[in-house]
């Protein structure tokens, strides 16, 4: 079985287990790390809302995995002294699971919804008066027994949290009075962020080795703190506990991960596209058949920040190994019309 991709944004199994990934997230706004226009218009809505005493407006948050979403919402509700109940939009399958959840809810709590787009429409259809108007209208039975019954509820605010947010509907969208879309962290805030982390782990480490660790992370802090943990890990067993600029390379080396941040997979891929089909162009469903991957995955997991580092193109005919992605494999392709040869 293939292992989990270290430097993968989604949340896997090690961050879900591991009780310092949970411990390591900030939890006031104070210690919230980037994102700086974001945090300052959610820093004005808490103020207003406890001078008038009422929850904030809902927001919307979308953008890549990785980035805090699900960490910010938490802070949010800490802020207001309150609870954050936790959840998905492929977990509510039915009316009565939001319901059951929206009724338990105490004033000014925040209810997060993960994957809001993946949200069925029989279940977000009771969202919208809950949102506007705090009650929900259940229907209780069927036929000609069947009756509305209306629930008041208190006043929460709901946060939902997407990476496809063209993928909602306007109906959703136009309700939520925050939106913002999360960007990729620099290096300098990915080092912020591991020099707190390893404040908290009680690591020794030099601020050249942290921006060793920051570069490889994808701009992403989820990556950047799993990096962080298996650095330490190499360190306890390979070097007596010392975190230097050895144990990072020798820590990611084992891991695949090299000094751009690209996994065996990512390289595989460049490679797949510059010596099987020359460096483009070619569909994306010819490379995963190549590699025996998934399309969706590709496009998903691994292009996005192939593309980013500009690596990869994508054209009308197909997908283009650039020259800066044929250097990085050690690869030498020139360009003539309508294609990439190797030299």
């Amino acid at each position: 079985m293939a292992r989990e991709r270290i430097v993968s944004a989604d949340e896997v199994v090690e961050d879900q287990l591991d009780p310092q990934s949970h411990t390591l997230r900030p939890r006031a706004l104070d210690e919230y790390i980037g994102q700086s226009a974001l945090v300052e218009r959610i820093r004005i809505a808490l103020d207003a809302s406890r001078t008038r005493d009422e929850p904030i407006d809902h927001v919307l948050l979308h953008g890549p995995p990785g980035l805090g979403k699900t960490t910010l919402a938490h802070v949010i509700a800490a802020e207001m002294g309150s609870r954050a109940y936790v959840t998905s939009g492929p977990a509510l399958t039915k009316a009565g699971d939001l319901v059951g959840t929206l009724t338990r809810m105490q004033p000014r709590d925040v209810l997060f919804i993960d994957e809001i787009h993946r949200l069925p429409a029989s279940v977000e259809e009771y969202i919208y008066p809950a949102m506007e108007e705090y009650r929900v209208d259940f229907t209780v039975d069927s036929g000609m027994h069947a009756r509305i019954v209306t629930l008041p509820l208190k006043p929460f605010t709901l946060i939902g949290a997407t990476t496809r947010a063209g993928l909602l509907t306007q109906a959703l969208r136009s309700r939520f009075g925050i939106a913002h879309h999360l960007d990729f962290y620099d290096d300098g805030d990915l080092e912020r962020i591991l020099v707190r982390a390893a404040d908290l782990l009680s690591m020794k480490v030099a601020d050249s080795t942290l921006t060793r660790i920051a570069g490889r992370s994808r701009g992403t802090p989820r990556v950047a703190l799993r990096l962080l943990r298996r650095v330490r890990d190499w360190a306890a067993v390979k070097s007596g506990g010392r975190v230097d600029d050895k144990s990072v390379d020798g820590a990611l080396e084992l891991e695949g991960v090299d000094a751009m941040g690209l996994d065996e997979l990512d390289r595989k891929y460049l490679t797949t596209l510059a010596r099987q089909y020359r460096g483009g162009p070619v569909g994306l469903d010819a490379l995963a058949a190549t590699l025996g991957d998934d399309a969706g995955t590709l496009e998903d997991m691994v292009e996005p920040y192939l593309l980013r580092r500009g690596f990869l193109s994508r054209t009308r005919q197909g997908r283009r190994l650039t020259a800066e992605g044929a250097a990085h494999i050690g690869e030498k392709l020139i360009e003539v019309p309508g294609a990439l040869f190797e030299e």
